[in-house]
């Protein structure tokens, strides 16, 4: 019998390996009818059921065999990572030691031992088991790859590049770590060479999605030969239900808020899908004060904290209690400091799981959780997919819609998103009665101290500027900005510095369009003082399209620098929009392109009329609605207290529009 049973599990192995499964475990089953106790026949029938994707069966099936040979290291080996299918990461850590403790150079079960410590945010130990795995098996592909992984989500950029580079040594044509290495290059803004490895990667899988990040990389460096028909692909394959890039990618490529918000709902339920078991029940709290949450990786030295400082701080203590929950990879800074001393709690969560700030979250009984981050860099979207809070907010950080049904608001107005456009957002809309964004009245704003001739500018042609990312400029913005600068002698775009390449190809780029490259002058990055000094320097601001300048314009407009826009057909290119109308300044919306390039070369022309416009944009930083942080607040809070009233009455979430606060003067200004 013993002979039999062997000849049987060869038959078996060799239907397994051919993918005829059914016939394999028929195979098996009659060899375990004649011993239940034949633990290859156990084993394989284990991982038949796992190739089902019967993970419940397989466990079953598992567990049998390890009772028979608890020191098969193979066999534990599997269950564990069966065991990680089922979303059961500490039981199969338990497998996974099992494993180990029998065979201490298993180099594969230290491996998987990483990945299981690495779902359940323990980084640092999965870093180790990465290391110790490499040490066995310094060419082991998987590890090398994933090691990349969990650098980058530390923030060690470089020694992911590192790991990727081994990797692609081991492995040249493993197309998912070219893909990992273009995205790390993409965050150390080495964009030429993301471009390169991004393109590699889909010469090797066309089914990569890496086509996102390669438009993202080419934008970076305005390399727009082949740039239309990479956008048509993304688009093709957005259509087609493919998750080809992410969403945030769409915002600077497209002009279809149908399509962002199409793609953003399939990228949330194939990424960052409802939890099963949802972690807020139903319960209502009781607090004094409404309890809110804000979180973010960006309370530091970035635009979100220079907007939302003065916000934090002019809560209403008496009605709010104010929390962070921050998962900034970053060191802290000053900025970072002065929004710790603006909540009652700051928590940093950045060595915890998603599901462990989650249960926090609903610990900490919060009623209104705010994500200033939802599809932005760093961002933790997977910690409100557990839903630990009744009412969940999308807020500042991405303009757009995040398509998650556990998003219940987002914070906007009537110029971002108008009122037909709300079938476009998968968020009840919330409508403030200025503008969505925040400003803080408490910022600097530094005298001039410096002159033209430091930057490289002329002393009297006119300066049109556009100190927007690099992403952001678009061949057809790019077509007008070359025409004005033909039509007005003398005149400069100044633009904020990229990559080298950028030099290069915009250079080209206006020689191709009949401008000198000399007349494109590029401001090298400064700090943040410095920079908001020199826009007075500047006659104009240009705004973009598709996407428009955002906290760039609110810069520019703290600094008495006139910013010109043309309203797009999204939120992330209507914003200028309401940060003029919220400022009183309608006239610098256009109503087309057409309409953009004659108002620029008519202010170009028109001294007078630039200076009392320069006038107007200078006072409203004193007198206007958009810089008055109080009065924002208090809106702000308006909103919150009607999504929580609309909760205790057990309603569900709907649109809400926020009344109006006149102000009593300057209420809110405060003089820097």
């Amino acid at each position: 019998m013993p002979g039999l049973d062997s000849r049987d599990i060869e038959e078996a192995l060799t239907l397994f390996r051919a993918g005829n499964l059914a016939a394999a475990a028929q195979v098996c089953e009659a060899i375990l009818r004649r011993n239940r106790r034949n633990v290859d026949a156990l084993y394989l029938l284990a991982l038949i059921a796992m190739n089902r994707r019967d993970c419940e069966e397989a466990e079953r099936i598992f567990a049998k065999a390890t009772k028979v040979d608890p020191n098969s290291a193979e066999i534990w080996n599997n269950r564990g990572s069966n065991l990680c299918a089922m979303n059961l990461p500490d039981r199969a850590l338990e497998a996974f030691d099992r494993a180990i403790a029998i065979a201490p150079t298993f180099f594969e079960a230290i491996y998987n031992r990483g990945k299981a410590l690495n779902d359940t945010g323990q980084l640092e130990a999965a870093l180790a088991s990465y290391d110790k795995c490499l040490e066995l098996q310094p060419r082991y592909v998987p590890a090398l790859n994933n090691r990349g992984n969990l650098l980058e989500k530390l923030e060690r950029n470089e020694e992911a590049l590192t790991s990727y580079n081994k990797c692609l040594a081991a492995a040249p044509t493993f197309a998912t770590a070219w893909k990992n290495a273009g995205i790390v290059l993409i965050k150390l803004r080495r964009y030429e060479e993301a471009a390169k490895a991004l393109g590699r990667a889909l010469e090797l899988d066309p089914a990569q999605d890496a086509i996102g990040h390669l438009i993202y990389a080419r934008q970076q460096l305005c390399d727009w030969h082949d740039l239309p028909a990479l956008i048509s692909k993304l688009v093709d394959g957005v259509q087609k239900g493919k998750v080809t890039a992410i969403p945030f990618v769409l915002l600077g490529a497209t002009d279809s808020a149908k399509l962002q918000l199409e793609y953003a709902q399939d990228y949330v339920a194939k990424k960052y899908a409802p939890a099963s078991r949802t972690l807020w029940r139903g319960e209502r709290y009781a607090h004094e004060r409404i309890r809110i949450a804000y979180l973010s990786a960006d309370f530091r030295e970035h635009a979100t904290a220079y907007l939302t400082a003065g916000l934090f701080e002019r809560h209403d203590r008496t009605k709010f209690e104010t929390i962070a929950i921050s998962f900034s990879p970053y060191r802290p800074d000053e900025a970072q400091q002065r929004i710790r001393n603006a909540f009652e709690k700051f928590i940093d969560v950045r060595n915890m799981s998603d599901g462990e700030v989650a249960n926090l979250i609903r610990e900490l009984e919060v009623d209104i959780a705010v994500d200033l981050m939802c599809l932005t860099q760093h961002h933790r979207l997977g910690i409100l997919a557990f839903r630990p809070a009744p009412i969940q907010v999308n807020f500042l950080g991405y303009p757009g819609t995040v398509g998650a049904p556990y998003i219940d608001y987002i914070i906007a107005d009537r110029v971002v998103i108008p009122a037909a456009d709300q079938q476009f957002y998968s968020e009840k809309v919330v409508y403030l009665p200025d503008t969505y964004q925040p400003n803080d009245d408490r910022r600097v704003c530094p005298a001039l101290g410096m002159a033209r001739a430091d930057h490289g500018l002329p002393e009297h042609g006119f300066v049109f500027c556009s100190f927007n990312n690099t992403f952001k400029i678009t061949p057809m913005i790019f077509d007008i900005w070359m025409r004005l600068l033909r039509q007005v002698d003398g005149s400069v775009l100044w633009l904020l510095e990229g990559d080298a390449l950028v030099l290069q190809n915009l250079g080209r780029e206006a020689e191709r369009r009949g401008v000198a490259a000399s007349r494109l002058i590029f401001a090298k990055r400064v700090g943040l003082e410095h920079h908001l000094a020199r826009h007075r320097l500047a006659d104009l601001f240009l705004d973009t399209l598709p996407y428009n300048a955002h906290t760039t314009a609110s810069d520019a407009l703290w600094m008495g620098l006139p910013v010109l826009t043309c309203p797009g057909r999204t939120f992330a290119g209507r914003v200028a929009a309401s940060l003029l109308s919220a400022a009183g300044l309608e006239e610098l919306i256009a109503s087309s392109l057409a309409d953009y390039e004659a108002m620029a070369l008519k202010l170009a022309r028109d001294g007078p009329l630039l200076d009392s416009l320069r006038e107007r944009v200078e006072s409203s930083r004193h007198d206007g609605r958009l810089f008055d942080t109080v009065l924002y607040t208090r809106q702000l809070e308006s909103a919150y207290v009607q999504m929580w009233a609309r909760f205790q009455k057990g309603e569900p979430p709907a649109s809400i529009s926020v009344p109006r606060i006149e102000r009593n003067g300057r209420a809110g200004f405060v003089p820097t």
